[in-house]
């Protein structure tokens, strides 16, 4: 479950529109906007080092931050989109929406397979294969997971692991209505191979039986 909810430190931007935007960039900023509730939309600055550095620490839209302004209340908010160059894939823009503790909004959560030890399958040589990565969920924004987690202890290879088996938040839904597969525990190539040639063998043994057959 979501712990304590970070600081996310941003400057007011003072102007709107493409040339104030330019100008923060070329101040080593990265201009945004926060909006939602029932406030005014607010343009703000966040440092350019600092932003890339959360979002190359993963998870910065399933993130809940506590974004502090200047001259501004203290507001939860939660990472909306962020726009990147075509070319470098650095970020150039980012929104932001207000929220309420309560409010529940839909978020992609990253799903995290433990106990890889204790799977028997995965002793055995069979392999993990991961049908979804992350599962979108409509959850509470006090309540955002950092991560579904999948236990594999005592799974053997023809195991499927479906929604049903990820212990969800309180209150978290999937959107999907129904127990999809997440993923499963594949036999090893060489079981695979093995059991594709006793199928061609056995299918050769028929064929030549009903070839048989027909002659007789």
């Amino acid at each position: 479950m979501a712990g304590e909810i970070p600081d996310l430190e941003a400057l007011e931007r003072t102007g709107t529109g493409k040339g104030a935007a330019r100008q923060a960039r070329i101040a080593g900023m990265v201009p945004g906007i926060v909006f939602g509730g029932d406030t005014d939309p607010l343009p703000i600055n966040i440092p350019f080092n600092k932003l890339l550095k959360m979002l190359k620490a993963g998870r910065f839209k399933s993130t809940l931050f506590n974004m502090k302004v200047e001259g501004h209340d203290d507001v939860r908010v939660i990472c909306r989109d962020v726009q990147r160059h075509v070319v470098k894939d650095l970020p150039t823009h980012v929104d932001f929406m207000r929220l309420k503790r309560t409010t529940q909004i839909n978020l992609f959560i990253p799903v995290e397979f433990i106990n890889e030890d204790e799977c028997p399958g995965l002793k055995r040589g069979g392999v993990l294969t991961v049908v979804r990565n992350e599962i979108e969920l409509i959850v509470t924004a006090g309540d955002i997971p950092e991560v579904l987690t999948v236990d594999l202890t005592g799974l053997d290879v023809g195991d499927t692991i479906n929604l049903s088996a990820i212990k969800l938040p309180a209150g978290a839904k999937s959107t999907i209505d129904r127990d999809f597969v997440v993923g499963n525990i594949a036999a090893p190539s060489s079981l695979r191979s093995s059991e594709d040639a006793e199928e061609e063998a056995e299918t050769d043994v028929e064929v030549e039986a009903t070839a048989q057959t027909t002659t007789e």
